[in-house]
């Protein structure tokens, strides 16, 4: 089962705010490390991150996306922990919140812009209220016992005006039993004021695999500040448990 872990300092007169995240993906005790692979996809803008050659996750980054994701992300006995849906859905899988993909970082209001809750089903209309993740190309791999993904990045509003810079660095390990994630991010702000107003939603967030869900007996709306419903489904099947 995954565990995350997650703390945040704000740096005020630097204008900088760390953020460092931790995901594990345990099962059993730990072993030997294995060697961690980075593959590129150029034409894809995704990496494929491997263990001892088998899948471990993909990095994702086109701006046809809001974010760049981690997804999906494998068990070290090759159980798929995440949610398909959006990007490759599987049988059974719950449609709702389609801005949850994989895992990723951002947050729901800054500078009253919604980075969170951003994705394709944002009516057009309404997008000019959300915020933008747009990854530069200059992705840098470097394969070991850990390998690590370090990507640069800007928290834009829908006219490409930047709010904040964004480093971030991964670093991925592995052993016969394991899976571990390691983030560091440092946002910069670039805009005269940035402020992180209190939100719901924020900072880490991970969508885990139906099967990883607790059921839901009964229809639930969810409606966020900007009056966008999400209808979730009552389970009507016996997987998730």
């Amino acid at each position: 089962m995954p565990a995350a872990k997650f703390y945040h300092m704000h740096a005020a007169r630097t204008g900088l705010l760390l953020a460092t995240a931790s995901l594990c993906f345990a099962i059993g005790s730990q072993a030997q490390q294995k060697m961690v692979t980075l593959v590129k996809e150029t034409s894809a803008n995704k990496i494929n991150i491997l263990v001892d050659n088998q899948p471990f996750t993909s990095f994702f980054y086109p701006d046809t996306l809001e974010k760049p994701v981690l997804n999906p992300i494998y068990a070290a006995n090759g159980t798929v922990v995440t949610r398909g849906y959006p990007l490759n859905p599987q049988p059974g899988d719950p449609t709702d919140h389609p801005h949850h993909i994989g895992t990723w970082m951002n947050f729901e209001n800054v500078n009253g812009l919604d980075f969170w809750n951003n994705s394709f089903a944002i009516p057009a209309d309404k997008k000019k209220n959300y915020g933008w993740i747009k990854t530069k190309p200059d992705v840098t791999t470097k394969d070991g016992m850990p390998g690590t993904l370090t990507y640069h990045a800007n928290w834009t509003n829908q006219q490409n005006e930047v709010l904040l810079e964004e480093t971030t660095q991964f670093t991925f390990s592995g052993t016969d039993r394991t899976r571990i994630i390691d983030r560091q991010t440092t946002l910069k702000g670039v805009a005269p004021l940035v402020t992180f107003t209190d939100a719901k939603d924020g900072f880490l967030g991970i969508r885990l695999a139906h099967a990883l869900e607790i059921p839901a007996k009964v229809d639930k709306k969810f409606t966020d500040d900007k009056g966008i419903v999400t209808i979730v489904k009552s389970n009507s099947d016996s997987i998730a448990s």
